[in-house]
């Protein structure tokens, strides 16, 4: 099913798409550009929620490893 919309590509980007498609047309190459650019931005949000989630528990990994391997260094020394 196709709907036909109508966008403004600017002049330079459409040469390298034509240079860029291969055996494609001109429309299945930029649905193509456009669904991986669409899938890329997806993953990005995702990550950037999972940074958001998981970043302060990563701070606190992080402090608290630190503090074992100072207390650990510390101990050994004694020994």
């Amino acid at each position: 099913m196709r709907n036909v919309k109508s966008f403004s590509i600017s002049s330079d980007i459409l040469a390298e798409i034509s240079n860029t498609k291969g055996t494609d047309s001109t429309s299945e190459r930029v649905n193509k550009l456009l669904k991986r650019a669409l899938d890329l931005e997806r993953r990005e949000r995702l990550e950037q929620e999972a940074e958001a989630f998981f970043g302060e528990e990563v701070e606190a990994s992080t402090r608290e490893r630190a503090a074992f391997q100072k207390a650990s260094k510390r101990a050994l020394s004694r020994g």
